[in-house]
């Protein structure tokens, strides 16, 4: 059965797509992070085992992190404590992209998050390992999987047309959770990985669409 996954304008390449997507200011601040990794590690030397190990890891942990974040924090339901109201800047611009997600600002981390958020992943990054050179290692791979999450992201969003069957899985999946029903299909960057282990990926033709899809919450 096909599922409507969202009307579409003019295609556009490759090239137009990168020309709008370095126009924001998160992928070039991951990319700092990114570059200024990488160098400091090639100039550090001392590889060992780990320095291929680390980025397995991550390599297969990062969709499980993705469903994770997606779901505790993106989907986050306002709550009252007391007279306070707990409701992240990651969970309102969420809504707002749920909302309307052509609307591109919205499709990127809040440049505010990550000014915040890169220095606490930078100091993980040097005091958590057991040395600066995997730590180093641990922040390069890390700003390759922040770059690829926001390179994919924009571009399932765009008017960039699937032209291979794996990203069309990966473009077919997200839409469905925005067009479909927001409940699941949480992965962003694979298809089929994280949702499956976690009950999140059924046939299509057997969920109902929701009312709620571009109204998290109903709010």
């Amino acid at each position: 059965m096909d599922v409507d996954t969202g009307s579409r304008r003019s295609q556009i390449s490759l090239a137009d797509a990168a020309r709008v997507f370095w126009r924001y200011p998160s992928p070039w601040m991951i990319s700092g992070v990114l570059v200024a990794a990488a160098i400091a590690r090639v100039a550090l030397g001392d590889w060992r085992p780990a320095d291929a190990l680390i980025p397995a890891i991550m390599l297969v942990a990062f969709p499980l992190f993705e469903w994770i974040v997606h779901v505790v924090i993106l989907h986050w339901r306002p709550r009252r404590v007391g007279s306070l109201t707990v409701d992240s800047l990651l969970a309102r611009k969420h809504r707002e992209h749920h909302a309307d997600p052509r609307d591109v600002p919205l499709i990127f981390i809040p440049w505010q998050t990550l000014l915040w958020l890169l220095p606490a992943v930078i100091a993980i990054g040097l005091f958590a390992f057991p040395s600066t050179a995997t730590g180093l290692t641990f922040l390069t791979f890390l700003g390759v999987l922040g770059i690829g999450y926001e390179w994919t992201h924009y571009l399932v969003h765009s008017d960039y047309k699937p032209r291979t069957k794996a990203f069309r899985a990966v473009w077919r999946n997200h839409r469905l959770h925005h067009f479909k029903n927001e409940h699941y299909w949480f992965t962003v960057t694979t298809s089929g990985t994280a949702d499956r282990v976690l009950g999140t990926h059924p046939n299509p033709a057997d969920v109902p669409s929701s009312p709620t899809a571009k109204a998290l919450h109903g709010l």
